[in-house]
């Protein structure tokens, strides 16, 4: 082993591949459950709904980073590279920093500035490289090769979550509109709006495809609890982007992430190549 990898549970990775995950945690009431396994989508899914007991969500202590860095080092790995979601979503950067200092150079973290698999594509283009630099820099290039656009049935779960960012101009309006979501710099903000959520959802379809370019791309859809839009939408978008579209993902959103979409939600995660 030469370069080590470590990502956060919110990359929903379909497949670690060997790649070290430090998971967040969810709070349910008085309980704090680490997101893997934590709770199931489902449970998520129906205690969202509920409203009853509140949801909120953690990111991991430092010194979770901290353990994973030394053993991955001790193990045999001439450096770490440390791949993690937006530093304006969650504290988890800044946590895999404060971890990453003591051991200098030999562990770069890296901000994704998104989420899900906008972290994992770049988490596996690190995993790729044999070079530390090389793997950084990997990581770094996918960041700004990529676009993660997403669509909510509602905004109130961003807006108890403290995550609506520029879309907050939304919140009187969302009985009325039904946004196109994307994240800017790490941020979230409107992209578009239309009426219904079958509009959104060809929207939605709409602006992968563009987000694709024209060359060749990868794709990762995540959904909570919307298993049907999100077939529908990786069809749509395969049927346009032919046999540009390389690697493919489909995968429910965990409950880290879940806790601030809420059910129906649907997320469009574009590389492209």
């Amino acid at each position: 082993m030469s370069v080590a990898v470590v990502t956060d549970s919110t990359a929903y990775l379909p497949d670690t591949g060997g790649l070290t995950v430090v998971p967040l945690h969810v709070v349910v009431g008085d309980r704090e459950l680490p997101e893997v396994p934590g709770l199931s989508s489902a449970e998520l899914s129906r205690m969202l709904r509920d409203r009853r007991v509140p949801v909120t969500t953690s990111r991991p202590a430092p010194e979770r980073f901290a353990e994973a860095y030394r053993r991955l080092l001790d193990g045999g790995a001439t450096g770490v590279v440390s791949v993690h979601l937006s530093a304006r979503l969650s504290g988890t950067v800044e946590a895999a920093q404060l971890a990453a200092a003591p051991f200098g150079d030999a562990v770069r973290v890296i901000d994704s500035r998104s989420a899900g698999m906008a972290t994992g594509f770049a988490a596996l283009a690190a995993a790729a490289c044999a070079d530390l630099d090389e793997a950084v820099k990997a990581a770094q290039t996918t960041v700004e090769r990529t676009t993660s656009l997403f669509y909510v049935d509602t905004l109130d779960f961003l807006r108890r979550g403290g995550r609506i960012g520029a879309a907050s101009a939304l919140v009187g309006t969302a009985l009325s509109v039904k946004p196109i979501l994307r994240i800017a710099d790490g941020a979230i903000v409107v992209r578009d709006k239309v009426r219904t959520a079958g509009r959104a959802l060809a929207r939605l379809a709409d602006l992968t495809v563009e987000a694709a370019g024209d060359g060749d791309a990868d794709l990762a859809l995540h959904h909570l609890a919307a298993p049907e839009r999100a077939a529908e939408l990786l069809t749509r978008v395969a049927e346009r982007v032919g046999t540009r579209l390389r690697a493919r993902h489909c995968t429910e959103i965990g409950a880290v992430v879940g806790a601030h979409l809420g059910p129906g939600a649907i997320c469009a995660v574009i590389h492209r190549r």
